[in-house]
């Protein structure tokens, strides 16, 4: 604990006094259904975070205060009626029970938002100006429009305080309805309202001063602002200290909540939330800046992921406190486990990004390696030792479905034997992880090495499990996560027998040399068709990638394709959408890439000296048939009961003979969050 200090002392917000100096900050959660409530589901995510040690939760990122902000695509908690308010009880108890403080984030979105759902609101922007991001259109706000919405402001926080939550966030970052009058791109109002200093902060100010009228003094009230938008037409970080210092000085503030980019373009959406690309508090000085002009504390949260990290941010002074959001949903006991000395069992957010990438596919945020994550009423965070038999469990494939069933069958005392053939841990992310941009997704497999010595695994590499070997064993149960090989011979005009075309497995696990110019045929648009042409490019070879979708990668989520484009078009990478590969020939010791369009049936022809074709995977199923037909369940999963969260049926039975289960992509491929949550709802209950 003394090495951790700075991140125990308590610290007063306003009337508040938070436990400890790591906060949970606020983000879209999308689980608010029901018209935008706070679901059970909702409730239990927070209550888990509060019972994992967490100082302060700020919930509901983007809650809405007015019924024309759309909430329905982000499923965002809904402040415009007084309905939320027993919900907001569940919530505070939830939360207050386990010694934690919540608030939450209240917000008009304006223009950056979606009208086509729930209400099919006209948005709303100082000066009508369109934001990029969303493609939204917005009218130019009138007066009496502001003037009831600065009152929602007001009602919205008083039915916060009335639920028992401890305070409110008001959102002036990423281009706001607030945020959007303090800036010269989106305000040019030449009224009261815009123009001048004074005027474009009127908005935030009136908003503020009615908020406090309605909650009183005692309540907390914090802003979040950004650091410097990083538009030249923008606001900068010399701007946003003297914005910060104007709202301090009213006094009417309790905290501020500092992050740096905005947001309203594709590129700076990258910036906001961090992948693993970016080095670590890429923008804690900006933070620090708008500390050195204010008198209340302030918060940071930007790829903030490690204890040790967030130790030396706090003791250096730089913030007061420090957000390790997506380091939560990685692993909601983060603070426990640094209490109790098991820094190394902390489950490390590796930066992917899978969590906000869904969040803005409008999709619920999920973790790419902890499936209990937002699933605490059916999968558990920490595995219960079994009540049952201990079992004889032989699983066959070291990869994340692999990896993770070995963990919660030996977290249940059973007797574990993982077979990987080759000489790591790991499966596909250790392919992944060769990539320029994705080293840190290594940190999965780090992190389960770790566990399964722990927990005494017997983990046998280098090993080539046939089914005579694994008879052997007398299992009581056998669980193939063999994976899948690369489908680069679904069609064979593409010459893959004939060695005419690659996989990106082959390029990245240096089985076949670079090429010198290259065409990268990607028909999948996830991350192994761009991560493959960075690879490349990164080595020297020119490269095109050619698709048959929208654009290339097409499937990589918002946060993500931006600086993989950065990177391709800084290395000038060609970009080609629209075309299938039709075939490959060989002529000289050159190939020949044809290529038709997909609309027009045109084809056009590339000459170059290799091929890589990413189109997936197929599942390897040999071994699953070898012992299907001896095994008690013939290889069959009860999916009812797997979807129900229950246990398998013929595990109750007891009976001679083994059970045979698949998982991962050795079913079908899927995605490593899919694997990792097939293996512990199909083995939390053995």
């Amino acid at each position: 604990m003394a090495q951790f200090e700075a991140l125990f002392k308590p610290l007063a917000i306003n009337k508040l006094t938070i436990r400890n100096r790591v906060v949970s900050t606020a983000h879209a959660e999308v689980y608010a259904t029901e018209g935008g409530m706070t679901t059970e589901r909702y409730v239990k995510y927070y209550e888990e975070k509060a019972k994992g040690g967490v100082g302060l939760c700020i919930c509901g990122g983007s809650s809405v205060v007015s019924i024309d902000s759309p909430q329905d695509w982000w499923k965002s908690v809904n402040l415009s009626t007084d309905r939320i308010i027993p919900h907001f009880q569940n919530l505070a108890d939830a939360v207050h029970k386990h010694g934690g403080k919540i608030m939450i984030q209240i917000t008009h979105m304006g223009r950056r938002s979606r009208w086509d759902g729930g209400n099919w609101s006209t948005l709303l922007s100082p000066s009508g100006i369109r934001e990029p991001v969303h493609r939204a259109t917005c009218k130019t706000i009138e007066i009496e429009e502001m003037q009831r919405i600065i009152g929602d402001f007001a009602k919205a926080a008083g039915r916060a305080k009335a639920g028992g939550l401890d305070g409110i966030e008001l959102s002036a970052v990423h281009q706001h309805l607030i945020d959007q009058f303090w800036s010269p791109r989106v305000n040019q109002r030449t009224d009261e309202w815009g123009g001048s200093f004074e005027n474009r902060m009127r908005f935030g100010m009136e908003v503020l001063k009615a908020v406090r009228e309605e909650v009183g003094r005692d309540f907390a009230v914090g802003l979040r602002i950004t650091g410097d938008e990083f538009h030249a037409d923008g606001l900068n970080h010399d701007d946003m200290k003297e914005i910060a210092a104007y709202y301090n000085n009213t006094g009417l503030l309790d905290f501020f909540s500092v992050v740096g980019s905005g947001c309203d373009t594709h590129n700076t959406l990258a910036n906001v939330i961090p992948n693993m690309s970016y080095p670590p508090e890429p923008f804690l000085h900006l933070a620090a800046g708008i500390k050195e002009v204010v008198s209340v504390p302030v918060m940071h949260a930007q790829n903030i992921k490690d204890p040790n990290q967030a130790q030396r941010i706090l003791e250096a002074g730089y913030v007061d406190f420090v957000g390790m959001t997506r380091a939560h949903i990685a692993d909601p006991h983060l603070i426990t486990k640094i209490k109790l000395n098991q820094v190394d069992q902390i489950k490390q957010c590796v930066g992917a990004n899978y969590c906000i990438d869904r969040q803005y596919q409008g999709l619920d945020v999920l973790c790419i390696q902890n499936a209990a994550t937002s699933r605490e009423s059916t999968m558990p965070h920490i595995i219960q030792k079994t009540d049952g038999p201990i079992r004889t469990v032989v699983i066959i494939g070291g990869g994340p479905a692999g990896m993770e069933a070995a963990r919660v069958c030996a977290e249940r005392g059973h007797k574990v034997t993982l077979i990987e053939k080759s000489s790591e841990l790991g499966g596909q992310i250790t392919i992944a992880a060769k990539a320029p941009q994705r080293d840190q997704i290594a940190g999965i497999t780090r992190w389960f090495a770790l566990e399964l010595a722990r927990l005494g695994v017997d983990i046998q590499l280098n090993t080539a499990a046939d089914e005579a070997s694994i008879r052997g064993f007398n299992a009581d149960v056998v669980i193939l996560a063999t994976g899948a090989t690369p489908f680069i011979n679904q069609n064979p005009h593409w010459g893959a027998d004939d060695g005419l075309v690659v996989s990106s497995w082959d390029i990245l696990n240096g089985h076949i040399e670079p090429g010198k110019n290259v065409l990268v045929y990607d028909t999948i648009c996830e991350f192994s068709g761009l991560s493959v042409a960075d690879f490349l490019a990164h080595n020297g070879a020119l490269v095109e990638v050619v698709t048959d979708d929208i654009k290339p990668g097409a499937a990589v989520g918002g946060t993500t394709f931006p600086t993989y484009y950065r990177s391709l078009y800084e290395r000038e990478v060609i970009m080609t959408s629209d075309l299938l590969l039709e075939r490959v020939y060989k002529e000289g010791d050159k190939l020949v890439a044809v290529l038709e369009n997909e609309y027009t049936g045109q084809q056009e022809e590339r000459v170059v000296d290799q091929v890589v074709v990413e189109n997936g995977t197929r599942p390897d199923e040999l071994l699953y048939y070898q012992l299907k037909q001896d095994s008690r369940n013939k290889g069959q999963i009860d999916i009812e009961a797997l979807y129900d969260a229950k246990p398998q049926p013929m595990l109750l039975e007891e009976a001679s003979g083994y059970l045979l289960y698949r998982i991962g992509d050795c079913v079908a491929q899927r995605n490593t969050h899919a694997a990792i949550y097939d293996a512990l709802r199909l083995c939390k209950d053995f």
